[in-house]
């Protein structure tokens, strides 16, 4: 079985090689358009990214399953909350939609996105590091660690495997 994940980014295919161990196959790893802003701002815009990058993945590589897993941000009147989503998509046309963890961003961090920046170089900045968005992440970051974006991609993945198997037992 091949498997393709819409993205390069490594934390989000160390999660998606869940699918692989699972299901058994080959991950092919691709970029391809998500589709949506560079900073997705809504649960939808985030999960139309995931399932775009899911579709795209299948399409570029003929695979038997594409996946999509997708990062944004949430606005609630509570603060500015990361959200993540995540879409497996089939040969068939079938697809499963699945979402994670969620964290408060700090308010000067929430306001630099709200300025129309995007959350992976800000992050950068903040934490004078590089490339957060493709180690620990946001979600690493202000979790002290506890939780990485891999971490918490790996849930949606679970998730979306689940799914995908639930499926095929009817």
């Amino acid at each position: 079985m091949k498997i393709a994940i819409g993205t390069k980014n490594p934390a989000k295919v160390k999660a998606a090689n869940l699918a692989t161990k699972e299901l058994g196959g080959e991950l092919l790893s691709v970029n391809v358009p998500s589709g949506v802003s560079e900073q997705p701002f809504s649960d939808e815009e985030t999960m139309d990214g995931a399932l775009n990058r899911a579709r795209n993945a299948l399409k570029e590589t003929g695979a038997d399953l594409g996946i999509g897993l997708e990062g944004g941000v949430v606005r609630t009147p509570y603060g500015l909350f990361i959200c993540n989503w995540g879409a497996l998509v089939t040969k068939a046309g079938e697809s499963f939609i699945a979402g994670g963890a969620r964290i408060k961003l700090p308010e000067e961090v929430a306001q630099e996105l709200f300025g129309g920046r995007e959350l992976g170089p800000v992050m950068d900045e903040y934490t004078k590091k590089q490339d957060i968005r493709k180690s620990e992440g946001a979600v690493g970051i202000f979790s002290n660690g506890r939780i990485t974006r891999d971490r918490m991609f790996e849930h949606v993945m679970e998730l979306l495997i689940g799914q995908y198997e639930y499926s095929k037992r009817a």
